[in-house]
């Protein structure tokens, strides 16, 4: 064979010129076409993937949305709530007044009254609260011995008509009134008590503290079973408006709704207030050299003005690492104390030491009514469950005592 002959059978070639894939696959198409369709396809599904998170995720949010607002909306209005809680609240705030205007009778005319216009409040009061009308009774009455007295005796009668919870909306707006006239008469004698306590005073405005354990409970208790007797034998014939609440019906009995909102609503308000002043108070004390050293509590103990009991006092901090629990616990109480009311535990770990903390003030301070104001507040935490095994408790320990 000629080599004209092996080039036309091929056979001089070093073999089939489409023997292998060279620059192509399997079916013919090539290599880059290949990874840029799985890269689109890769990409497509990341698409997705992205597109199904961000629906799941909307869809989770929008369900937490709607549950948190079905249960902020029931909470709010599907009942008032805390009625002991808010009850006694009202009593120890009267027992707080009452104590406050009697402790100091003896000393009314030189501390209030005349006796005191040399400090200058008569002529320029260090509030603004006198300057008004509305507020200026106090202001107006310390230069009369006799009008302060005749003052301090009707704000004494309106205290304890507070504390029974006698003709309650009428009477608290009179009283919130008459008290910041008393106590904003002279500024030099108050304390950060009064700041609650009439704050405090603003919001019951809003709440319904005589639900329980007070006489305007009592009279619409009766209200309620003599209609039932009447309705009973067949006279159906309504009372007045006036009549009616005057008796003691609520101002929006036909919207109840609305009057659980109002009570919940002013719950919510001191509870915001009482963290507040517990968590500022507690970054206050954390800024301060003694808190951070832990010596902070014995130097107040050992002052005239605050060390009420020198031998209790001298007691108490005679030992070194309790002055420190005392100073650094009370911080940790304080700034942790509104996230230890979210849990039953860590709620009822919080009452008691913020309640015994308040109780040493009130004992080796001397300061008894502020102590009492801020106890009265929390109060409203106590649940109902828990008020209703203390009150059937106490009955039975009542009933087998007789």
């Amino acid at each position: 064979m000629t080599l004209t002959q092996e080039k036309r059978t091929g056979r001089g070639d070093s073999g089939p010129r489409n023997s292998g894939p060279s620059g192509a696959d399997a079916g013919g198409a090539p290599a880059g076409e290949t990874r840029v369709v799985g890269l689109l396809g890769l990409l497509l599904r990341l698409v997705r993937f992205l597109r199904f998170g961000a629906a799941l995720v909307l869809r989770t949010g929008r369900d937490t949305v709607l549950r948190v607002a079905a249960f902020c909306e029931h909470w709010l209005l599907d009942g008032a709530k805390a009625p002991h809680g808010l009850a006694v609240t009202r009593i120890m705030f009267g027992v707080a007044g009452v104590g406050l205007l009697l402790s100091n009778w003896s000393t009314r005319l030189y501390a209030f009254g005349p006796g005191s216009l040399w400090n200058g409040e008569y002529v320029a009061p260090g509030s603004d609260f006198p300057r008004l009308w509305l507020f200026s009774l106090f202001r107006t009455a310390s230069a009369n011995a006799a009008a302060y007295t005749a003052a301090y005796v009707l704000v004494l009668v309106v205290a304890i008509l507070f504390t029974l919870g006698w003709r309650f909306k009428l009477v608290l707006p009179v009283y919130l009134v008459l008290w910041i006239s008393f106590i904003e008469a002279n500024d030099m004698l108050g304390d950060q008590g009064d700041n609650m306590y009439r704050i405090a005073l603003i919001l019951l405005l809003f709440a319904d503290p005589v639900r329980v354990w007070s006489l305007d409970a009592r009279r619409r208790r009766k209200v309620s079973e003599a209609r039932k007797v009447t309705q009973g034998v067949g006279q159906k014939k309504p009372m007045p408006w006036l009549a009616r609440k005057w008796a003691g019906e609520p101002l929006l009995s036909a919207l109840p709704e609305y009057r659980s909102l109002f009570n919940n609503l002013a719950l919510v308000a001191l509870t915001a207030q009482v963290c507040f002043v517990y968590v500022s108070g507690a970054l206050y004390k954390a800024g301060g050299v003694p808190w951070q050293e832990g010596w902070a509590v014995y130097d107040p103990l050992h002052t005239v003005q605050f060390g009420t009991w020198p031998e209790l006092s001298a007691l108490v901090t005679s030992w070194g690492p309790s002055v420190v629990v005392a100073a650094w616990g009370s911080i940790v109480l304080q700034l942790c104390f509104p996230m230890m009311l979210l849990t039953h535990p860590t709620r009822v770990m919080a009452l008691v030491g913020i309640m015994g903390f308040h109780i040493g003030i009130g004992v080796l301070m001397g300061l008894p009514w502020f102590s009492l104001t801020m106890i009265a507040i929390d109060f409203i935490f106590i649940t109902e469950k828990t008020w209703a095994k203390v009150i059937a408790g106490t009955r039975g320990a009542w009933a087998r005592a007789a």
